[in-house]
C-alpha cells in the first residue's frame, strides 16, 4: 500500500497524555500533506479513537462534530476527552481538539455497549460492485475505490454519487474510524453535480468550500478488508452553505452507518 495508507493508519494510534476519573486527554499525529492543513476526516477518524480508548467496553453510536477552525498539520493535535456520563449501557462523552492556536474542533459523542435484538432496515439493495475498469483515484483515499460517475465533470447531473472502497484488514474496532474518514471527503463534490459548468475541481477558482460540521451513526458493527459502499445524496445548497447526507453499506446491502454534513459552499460569482 501506499505511504499514505500507512500514515493514516499510523494516525489512529493515539498516544495517552494524562487521565482522571472524568478527563483523559491523548495526542494524534497528523497525515503529513503538501498543503500544511488538517484534512477533517483525519479529525473524525481520531475523535472516534479518542473516544474507544476512553470507553473501551462500548461502541461509538453516534458523533457530531464543529469544526470553528482549521489546523496546521505541523502540530500534534491534543484531545480532551470528558466523560459526561458513562453507564452500564451508554456513555457521554464531550471532546475538544486543540492545538496552539485554540479549539480546532469539539465532538460530542454517544456510545453504547453491545446489545442483542430484533432487527429490520428498509433501504434500497445496492447493485453489485462495477468491475476493475471502474477504478478510480480519489486524493486523500489511499485504498481501492470504485465508481461510475464522475465528480469532476462540469455537465450537470443528478446531485448523487455512489463511492465503493475496501481496505487491506484492519485491527478489531478501528472500522468506525476508518468509515469516519472517508465520508469527509466527497459530500461537497456531490452536491456540486447539480450545477451546470461547475465542479470540485474548480475549488479556489469557481467557489470556495469548507466543512462547518459532520455527523455520523454507526448502527451496526462492520469489517475492513471488505467492499463498502457510500451512497449519497445532496438536497440543497443555499445561503452559501451546502448540506449532504448519506448511508453506509455492505456488499450484501447491510446498512452499517449513516452521516450528514454541512459545508460552507460560496461562489464567487452569482449563479
Amino acid at each position: 500500500m501506499s505511504e499514505l495508507w500507512t500514515d493514516l493508519v499510523g494516525c489512529l494510534d493515539l498516544r495517552a497524555d494524562s487521565a482522571t476519573d472524568d478527563l483523559a486527554v491523548f495526542e494524534g499525529s497528523n497525515l503529513p500533506l503538501t498543503y500544511h492543513r488538517l484534512f477533517g476526516g483525519q479529525l473524525l477518524a481520531q475523535f472516534i479513537q479518542a473516544a474507544l480508548a476512553a470507553c473501551p467496553d462500548k461502541a461509538v453510536k453516534s458523533l457530531h462534530t464543529v469544526f470553528p477552525k482549521e489546523g496546521g498539520s505541523s502540530e500534534a493535535v491534543r484531545y480532551e476527552v470528558t466523560r459526561q456520563h458513562a453507564g452500564r449501557s451508554f456513555a457521554t462523552l464531550s471532546i475538544v481538539a486543540r492545538q496552539a492556536k485554540g479549539v480546532i474542533a469539539t465532538a460530542a459523542v454517544s456510545m453504547h455497549a453491545q446489545e442483542d435484538g430484533p432487527a429490520q432496515q428498509d433501504v434500497p439493495e445496492p447493485a453489485a460492485v462495477p468491475g476493475p475498469e471502474h477504478e478510480v483515484e480519489i486524493g486523500l483515499l489511499p485504498f481501492e475505490t470504485r465508481t461510475t460517475a464522475n465528480l469532476d465533470e462540469r455537465a450537470a447531473a443528478a446531485p448523487e454519487f455512489e463511492l465503493w472502497w475496501r481496505t487491506p484488514e484492519l485491527k478489531d474496532g478501528q472500522a468506525p474510524a476508518i468509515a469516519a474518514y472517508t465520508t469527509d471527503l466527497t459530500l461537497i463534490g456531490t452536491a456540486l453535480r447539480g450545477v451546470d459548468g461547475v465542479s470540485q475541481r474548480d475549488a479556489g477558482t469557481a467557489f470556495t468550500s469548507a466543512v462547518t460540521s459532520h455527523t455520523l451513526w454507526f448502527h451496526r458493527p462492520f469489517r475492513t478488508g471488505e467492499w463498502l459502499l457510500l451512497r449519497q445524496h445532496s438536497p440543497l445548497f443555499a445561503h452559501g452553505r451546502s448540506f449532504g447526507r448519506g448511508d453506509l453499506l455492505t456488499e450484501k446491502g447491510v446498512l452499517v452507518a449513516s452521516y450528514a454534513q454541512e459545508a460552507l459552499l460560496r461562489f464567487k460569482e452569482e449563479r
